[in-house]
């Protein structure tokens, strides 16, 4: 029986102003699921309530089918399955990267040195280098071989690939789709280059202020919706139910559709991950 490398059920939290949830995700062991959404959409506050830094309000969420939050949640030692890179990283800005190697060694039962080394070189992070001289995008990449270092099954990346030009993204990403070909491997990813996720992920969920709009298979969700341009009198043959966002400008209208419940011969143009994302969105505003 396959065990999904991450389940979330109901999961809720609530600051004020700002309420996460109740949401639902299911992320496969083998896939990449990416979310989407805006500053304060909740991406941060997922990660961070699946890593229990936040306590949920409601709901649960389980690591390769251990609890980790609500009722009877596992002990801490699952952590050590799952690897971190946050947007801010939080290590010692007077070590460098030789000797976080050490550090991490102590950390983490399952370490191994010649991995770290060998993320290092291919990612070229200088290991003699205070992480506080590094720049933002190089201290990114030693997070990056750091969690790839310690036998993690399950990587959380929280904006992971900002900083990072676009042949260091494309190598990361790489990287990435690598270790998801083990079928025991997943990846949680977080990031603004919406471009990223649409190239990498098996799975997107777009989410926008705490709630969620859509999750699915990207293949799947980009054959699911499309987009209709013209001007209102000739679109307005479209059935409501069909439509799921609209957009006016000074050259005619433009609609999102699902392609299911046109009518025959109407055919929509296709719809990349962020239109569809700003579509929905607003809709939901």
């Amino acid at each position: 029986m396959n065990v999904n490398a991450l389940e979330i059920r109901g999961l809720t939290k609530a600051f004020p102003g700002f309420t996460l949830g109740p949401l639902d995700l299911t992320l496969p062991a083998g896939c990449i699921l990416g979310l989407i959404g805006e500053n304060g959409a909740g991406k941060s506050t997922t990660m961070r309530l699946i890593l229990g830094m936040f306590a949920a309000d409601g709901g649960e969420a389980s690591v390769f089918g251990r609890r980790v939050t609500g009722t009877g949640a596992a002990k801490d030692d699952w952590k050590a399955e799952v690897g971190v890179v946050l947007d801010e990283p939080g290590l010692p800005g007077c070590m460098t990267a030789a000797q976080m190697g050490g550090m991490f060694r102590c950390m983490y039962p399952a370490w191994d040195g010649a991995a770290y080394e060998a993320h290092l070189r291919r990612l070229g992070v200088p290991p003699d280098k205070p992480f506080s001289a590094l720049s933002r995008g190089t201290r990114m990449k030693l997070c990056f071989a750091a969690a790839l270092s310690h036998g993690a099954r399950l990587l959380l990346l929280d904006e992971a690939t900002s900083g990072l030009d676009p042949l260091v993204r494309d190598e990361i990403l790489t990287i990435l789709m690598e270790f998801t070909r083990d079928d025991g491997h997943a990846v949680l990813l977080s990031s603004h280059i919406v471009s990223d996720l649409e190239k990498a992920c098996d799975y997107i969920a777009l989410l926008h202020g705490g709630k969620l709009l859509l999750c699915d298979e990207k293949d799947r969700m980009l054959e699911r919706f499309g987009v209709l341009r013209g001007s209102a009198a000739s679109l307005s043959a479209v059935a409501p139910s069909a439509i799921r966002g609209r957009r006016d400008t000074g050259y005619g209208t433009e609609l999102l559709v699902e392609r299911a419940l046109l009518p025959a011969g109407l055919d929509a143009a296709p719809v990349n991950m962020e239109d569809l994302f700003l579509y929905l969105a607003r809709e939901a505003s």
